[in-house]
């Protein structure tokens, strides 16, 4: 079984995760911050990552410390659920369409973390949540979890098609990065023989 439980406990935020990578996508998240819940249900959901997320926030302040901090645990906690990665496909792309939106996910688990994002999220808020915050979230799951991430925007007007669009183009690749080869179940995918 690869699964993984995390706790991160600051002076800012209490977070816990846990996920299981051969899960069905069943999902249990209560961040405290609604748009970002529904965000995490669609990432466990087209992920096949069953997912329990839990955290509270000093969101007195804003919600930027419980988005980024979340993101870190996820990472910490995907790094630990694939181990050494030894059967993994280890790349995973998706062309994702969502309405006016589309978005193209394109991503690497070689454990050396590098975002880009080319996404425009025309407007500041999507109710009361910060758009900048997406970029912050993947930022953060990108770096603690070691995943070349590239994600790009080909079109889209509507901020929130365009933020979940992301989240579930992400998703997507994700799903198939972490499957296990048939062919080389038994392999690091490196000619290095480690990642």
């Amino acid at each position: 079984m690869r699964s993984a439980k995390i706790s991160r406990s600051t002076a800012e935020t209490d977070i816990s995760v846990e996920i299981n990578l051969d899960g069905t996508g069943d999902y249990e998240n209560q961040t405290g911050v609604g748009f970002f819940d529904h965000m995490l249900d669609q990432l466990a959901r087209h992920s096949l990552i069953d997912m329990t997320i839990k955290a509270k926030g000093d969101y007195h302040i804003d919600d930027h410390h419980t988005v980024e901090d979340t993101g870190i645990a996820l990472g910490q906690a995907l790094t630990q659920a694939l181990g050494n990665k030894k059967g993994i496909r280890r790349y995973g792309e998706c062309h994702l369409p969502m309405d006016d939106a589309q978005v193209r996910c394109a991503l690497d688990l070689s454990g050396r973390p590098f975002l880009i994002w080319n996404i425009d999220l025309p407007t500041p808020k999507i109710g009361s949540f910060d758009t900048e915050l997406v970029r912050e979230f993947f930022q953060a799951f990108s770096t603690h979890g070691g995943i070349t991430l590239h994600i790009d925007q080909l079109h889209g007007f509507n901020s929130h098609h365009i933020a979940e669009a992301a989240f579930k183009a992400v998703a997507r690749a994700l799903r198939e990065a972490v499957e296990t080869d048939p062919r080389k179940a038994d392999e690091i995918p490196s000619t290095k023989g480690a990642l």
